[in-house]
């Protein structure tokens, strides 16, 4: 049921998911019998990852008979947002992440702002959580009205640039979503398209409550193998840390991280 709020967006409170599986991706069309199809929804750079990149991969398959250790690739993190280690969390992907905030948090009132990528309301709805939408529309270009979130959300979930409209929001419009005792979530795997990366609120502290998410999958082309990280206030990390299994990142991961946070990778 969506109801007109009349402040630049429209509230959907989502029900059970509009009756769209939230879980299908475009790779699925491609598989087995759809070979021959060509998956226009892919989110990754083509001719990549780059011979640099593989062979760094490579590397470090000689250490696959130690348990994963992530210290290095977290500082690097940290460094390229010129954060602590504390604020750093790296995951299998974003999409790890989207579980862990689900799970972890104690949220009462999530809203996820639409057209958005799927999978944080598919997590949030097998959380057993109940999300309420905010439908952004066409006609305003898919532009953000901060006043359409409504009052009582305690986790808001935005992407930016949003996938899949492309829109890029101002950082300013974003951080006017943050309030006390709210979670506000920015889904940013698509900012290092950014021409330097204007709009990023990642590195930002004075944001209350900010989660920003990255992948490390679309620039560098590394779906298969689930690199991605978060950036937040050391307690909200501490509670999504203790969600995780143990050892959630493999030892190509890490070096991947590691390689794609240099000042090298940033340059190319």
């Amino acid at each position: 049921m969506r109801t007109e709020d009349g402040s630049g967006g429209d509230r959907d409170s989502g029900g059970s998911g509009g009756g769209h599986d939230l879980r299908h991706h475009g790779d699925a069309e491609v598989r087995d019998g759809g070979t021959e199809l060509v998956d226009l929804a892919v989110n990754v750079r083509t001719g990549t990852p780059p011979v640099w990149l593989r062979e760094r991969i490579a590397e470090s398959l000689g250490g696959l008979a130690a348990y994963p250790d992530g210290r290095a690739a977290r500082a690097a993190v940290a460094a390229r947002h010129g954060l602590p280690v504390e604020r750093v969390l790296l995951t299998a992907g974003s999409a790890e992440a989207f579980v862990l905030l689900a799970r972890a948090l104690k949220v009462r009132q999530p809203v996820v702002v639409h057209p958005q990528f799927t999978e944080p309301e598919a997590a949030l709805r097998d959380a057993g959580h109940t999300v309420d939408r905010v439908l952004l529309r066409e006609a305003e270009g898919f532009r953000l009205d901060p006043a359409a979130v409504p009052e009582d959300a305690d986790l808001v979930v935005i992407g930016n640039p949003t996938n899949p409209t492309s829109v890029l929001h101002p950082a300013e419009a974003i951080a006017r979503l943050a309030r006390p005792g709210r979670t506000l979530v920015v889904d940013e795997a698509f900012m290092d398209a950014v021409p330097g990366e204007r709009e990023a609120l990642a590195g930002r502290t004075d944001v209350p409550g900010l989660v920003v998410l990255r992948s490390l999958t679309k620039t560098w082309g590394l779906a298969g193998l689930r690199i991605g990280y978060v950036l937040a206030a050391p307690e909200i990390i501490a509670e999504l840390e203790r969600a995780q299994p143990l050892w959630p990142v493999s030892t190509p991961a890490l070096a991947a991280a590691e390689a794609c946070v240099a000042p090298r990778a940033l340059a190319e």
